[in-house]
């Protein structure tokens, strides 16, 4: 099953307050990235973010889910109404991530 729009437009609403959020849409699911980084996604009309240490201590209960089938499990983000909740869970993830590898030319 694909996501909605209105479930994409939704959660992008909920992160409005961030700058420098983008979306890419991928085979009817979103990737959402915060300051370029992949932080997680939409995925059947669920908001999944990377399985991080800052993401398991803000969301101990948070269960672990497939995004798709052979993915990694991600963790289901259930307080979604909560945005400075949702603020707070992106610049705590975004700190722990990687930096983007470069594009090659």
């Amino acid at each position: 099953m694909a996501s909605s729009k209105a479930y994409l437009e939704f959660v992008c609403d909920q992160l409005s307050g961030l700058e420098d959020i983008r979306t890419r849409a991928m085979m009817g699911e979103y990737i959402l990235y915060y300051r370029g980084k992949v932080i997680g996604g939409i995925y059947d009309d669920r908001f999944l973010i990377k399985d991080t240490p800052a993401a398991r201590r803000l969301m101990p209960n948070a269960p672990p889910e497939l995004p798709y089938e052979g993915a990694k499990p991600m963790l289901l983000v259930t307080e979604i109404d909560d945005r400075s909740f949702l603020a707070a869970l992106l610049e705590a993830i975004e700190s722990e991530l990687p930096a983007p590898k470069p594009k090659r030319k």
